[in-house]
């Protein structure tokens, strides 16, 4: 059974949740972070450090499917797709939105050697703010930072605009899939990302952030697979009896995580095996495990409901100071060693913004828009 202490980042709108999972969820975003910081010292995907952080995206996605399917999937009967829509709609972009306006805001502080920011108009700008403002991919014309991104102002969008992709996947069809259709569905689509992680072009699963046709294809295998078996767990969920499963978790997370790039640039089949192991069976496992766990902890229980919390704005805000990061980085020529402290400071202080965001911003928007469209506030 779910503990019952409330969590402000729970995806559930009236349900009580599984705490377990908002604090691997904290944990697994503070890995992307870190992952993201390193960016700056990488070549490629090869000599990146924290070299699977990517990996999160697909446990993300894997924990929306499950939390939506527990909280939704046995009130169809009273809810229309338009109030699904509405309340995924106010739980998840008013932080799309503000993380959309830091980016602009922080966007002619980030100039560098990789990009020009000094090229780029006020009008341009104001335009690529509306674009990810509304989850709108930039295309070639658009994308002022000019690296590929479909969000330059603030890459991690991209994982929002596939999430949007599954629940709107979720409530015209998936939702009405029998179990064993559903399972179907599961096994081809973790069948063509296995192929896509294996076979493809990267030997890994870094992929979705872009526009071009690998990203697109990639991003939505990620998508189709981990939303669809996070919400086939949710329908054949039976809880076991598991301890210390927060601690566990969290640190196979960082370990799987931190693990070094497989087989290197000549067996990058060896790499794509990795991914697959971790997306296709130790994610779900985590899943289920963290559901299935009691504590009676209340440390244990305070710690997963910040992590919880911030889980989710912190993803959304950390990103725009990782391109000042890299863009001073790049500037001063600068080792790890001797960036540390600036690395520390962008840390704890994406931590912090994502607190003050939370409660600042996201909450009382939350809370407006579910009195002036649901009628009823539900946290």
């Amino acid at each position: 059974m779910a503990n019952t202490i409330t969590s402000s980042s729970a995806f559930a709108d009236t349900k009580s949740h599984y705490n377990i999972l908002d604090g691997l969820r904290g944990i697994a975003a503070l890995t992307v972070v870190c992952f993201h910081l390193f960016e700056a010292y990488a070549t490629s995907h090869l000599d990146q450090k924290i070299n699977h952080g990517y990996l999160a995206v697909d446990f993300f996605f894997i924990l929306s499917g499950f939390v939506v399917g527990y909280a939704y999937d046995d009130r169809w009967k009273t809810m229309t797709i338009k109030g699904f829509l509405t309340r995924r709609f106010i739980r998840l972009h008013p932080m799309v939105v503000i993380g959309a306006v830091i980016g602009a805001i922080m966007f002619y502080t980030q100039g560098c050697a990789t990009w020009d920011v000094s090229k780029i108009s006020i009008t341009m700008l104001l335009v690529a703010t509306l674009l990810n403002a509304f989850l709108i991919p930039a295309t070639t014309g658009f994308e002022i930072r000019g690296v590929g991104e479909m969000y330059p102002l603030n890459g991690p969008s991209w994982s929002l605009f596939f999430e949007y992709i599954g629940n709107i996947l979720y409530a015209l069809f998936i939702r009405k899939l029998p179990t064993k259709a559903l399972a179907i569905l599961v096994i081809i689509a973790g069948c063509g990302l296995a192929a896509f992680a294996i076979w493809g072009p990267y030997g890994d699963i870094c992929v979705g952030y872009s526009l071009t046709g690998d990203n697109m294809l990639g991003g939505s295998l990620r998508l189709l697979f981990s939303f669809s078996a996070g919400l086939l767990l949710s329908r054949i969920f039976k809880p076991i009896n598991v301890k210390g499963i927060f601690w566990i978790g969290s640190l196979a997370i960082v370990i799987l995580s931190a693990m070094p790039r497989v087989g290197g640039s000549e067996h990058l089949w060896m790499n794509g095996l990795y991914d697959t192991f971790c997306f296709a069976i130790i994610f779900p496992l985590l899943v289920y495990l963290g559901a299935s766990a009691k504590t009676t902890n209340k440390y244990t229980l305070r710690i997963c409901k910040f992590l919880g919390d911030i889980s989710y704005p912190l993803y959304m805000v950390h990103y725009p100071f990782i391109y000042l990061y890299y863009a001073w980085v790049k500037n001063k020529n600068l080792t790890f060693t001797e960036s540390l402290p600036g690395a520390s400071a962008l840390v704890i202080g994406s931590i912090l913004l994502a607190y003050l965001c939370l409660k600042l911003y996201d909450e009382p928007v939350r809370k407006y828009l579910t009195k002036r469209f649901l009628k009823t506030q539900s946290k």
